[in-house]
């Protein structure tokens, strides 16, 4: 008797836990495979074919078939495919990469870090700004504050920092010394009538007000993203980030910008904090940094936030830190090729002409009857959906438009994201204008079902 061949997706309910999915229900409904990339698209094991309006995760920035990434790939991997960044050794690529990034970076900086994810490079930066602040002479100096609906990853201290209960419910999270202040999300949290600049000055005195509390000699650092993106693309108010930025310089408290999303041109500048007039102590990227087509984030810091780290390292004889893969001889090389190859296309500027075609065509669905609010910068976006304008409530439990929309996208061939009612977009830098008018027409036909559905569900 012939044996049985399981199915891929039979295999994959099986065999597989995935991330960031209800375990339960994939055993019922499995999974979509993915079978190969060309460009902006990526086709299933059905030859189906989709535009990707998410960049996979917010990353792919080169689309998924750059042969430049992949010959640099290709090329290290057959000179020196590994090698370790532990007890003074090094190689070529780590040393031009980490050279790269501090040129490009907004602001002065010394020295770069590498690990393998934006999760871990967060859980480094925590620990090595209690690192310092302990050579400092500072050891109550400890805790951390960030945003309510931030994310910054998923190891146990970076979701801590995180502010989504998605990633702490059920983990024992968040850890003691993490602390979240409001949501930078007018649309949401602002006063009946209350400016964008009233709504900063009052987040900036409820940060104020939380150090003061807490005890500015307790407090290690401020943590945020320039604009935030998992929590559901909030774009901060206008001089959110300047007020912020004071108070934290009033208590010398560090200010760490997770560029993770961000960085390397999303936001239509190099970094989001170049948009948004961040001066940060510590930079953290990932994502497109290498476009995804290896693992790989980087921790920038200033001179300041490094000599105590220095001193430290050198009054134990180690600095205690770091990962197999920190600087992998691979990873480095195809992520310095990557930003060789933004800069020398004028992705930046690309990303910024055709993320204003994504802005307006987005900006069009603003009266429309489920349509609550519309945002983003660059090629990244958010369309709101409500259930009522007026009260900006949802239609039944919370997610049920967004699921339903992201559903009939995927279903007329465009892969974005529902996070609750928020549906985002963070196309790959490489879009063209003929790519941003296909996601926004399969948008306005995803919203027109989504209408129809939701009138019929009333009746």
């Amino acid at each position: 008797m012939k044996k049985y061949e399981l199915s891929l997706a039979d295999k994959d309910v099986q065999y597989h836990l995935h991330p960031y999915t209800d375990a339960q229900l994939h055993q019922e409904i499995g999974p979509l495979i993915i079978e190969r990339g060309e460009g902006v698209h990526v086709f299933d094991d059905q030859g189906k074919q989709y535009i990707e309006a998410m960049s996979g995760l917010w990353s792919v920035g080169l689309g998924f078939s750059d042969e430049r990434l992949i010959r640099a790939a290709e090329k290290q991997l057959r000179k020196l495919p590994f090698y370790h960044t532990f007890s003074h050794k090094s190689h070529a690529p780590s040393i031009e990469l980490a050279e790269k990034l501090i040129e490009i970076a907004p602001v002065p900086m010394s020295k770069v870090f590498f690990t393998n994810s934006g999760s871990e490079a967060n859980d480094t930066v925590v620990k090595l700004i209690w690192y310092r602040n302990n050579a400092l002479g500072l050891p109550k100096k400890k805790k951390f504050i960030s945003r309510h609906n931030a994310y910054h990853g998923i190891t146990a201290v970076s979701a801590s920092l995180t502010g989504l209960p998605t990633n702490q419910r059920g983990f024992d999270l968040p850890l003691n010394g993490f602390l979240h202040v409001g949501c930078p999300h007018h649309y949401r949290h602002a006063l009946s009538g209350e400016s964008e600049e009233a709504f900063a000055d009052r987040l900036a005195d409820e940060l104020e007000l939380i150090i003061l509390r807490e005890g500015p000699d307790t407090v290690a650092a401020f943590y945020g993203e320039p604009l935030m993106g998992a929590g559901g693309v909030i774009v901060p108010p206008k001089t959110y980030w300047d007020k912020i930025q004071r108070v934290c310089r009033k208590y010398d408290i560090l200010i760490v910008a997770d560029e993770v999303i961000c960085g390397f041109g999303r936001t239509g500048r190099m970094f989001g904090s170049e948009t948004f007039g961040i001066t940060p102590d510590v930079m953290v990227v990932s994502k497109q940094l290498s476009s995804s087509y290896q693992p790989i984030a980087a921790i920038l810091m200033n001179e300041r936030v490094y000599k105590g780290i220095e001193q430290q390292s050198h009054d134990y004889g180690v600095l205690g830190h770091g990962f197999t893969g920190s600087g992998h001889p691979v990873a480095t090389a195809v992520a310095l090729e990557n930003v060789r190859i933004i800069q020398q296309d004028n992705l930046v500027e690309h990303a910024a002409e055709v993320g204003g075609i994504l802005q307006a065509g987005l900006g069009q669905f603003k009266d429309h009857p489920l349509v609550g609010n519309t945002r983003g910068a660059g090629l990244i976006a958010a369309v709101e959906l409500v259930g009522d304008r007026s009260t900006k409530l949802p239609f039944g439990a919370p997610g049920n438009l967004g699921r339903y929309l992201a559903g009939r996208a995927q279903e007329h061939g465009m892969i974005t994201r529902a996070m609750g009612d928020s549906i985002a977009f963070c196309p790959p830098l490489i879009s063209s204008e003929k790519d941003i008018q296909k996601i926004v027409g399969i948008f306005e036909q995803s919203l027109s079902e989504t209408f129809g559905w939701y009138k019929s569900s009333q009746s």
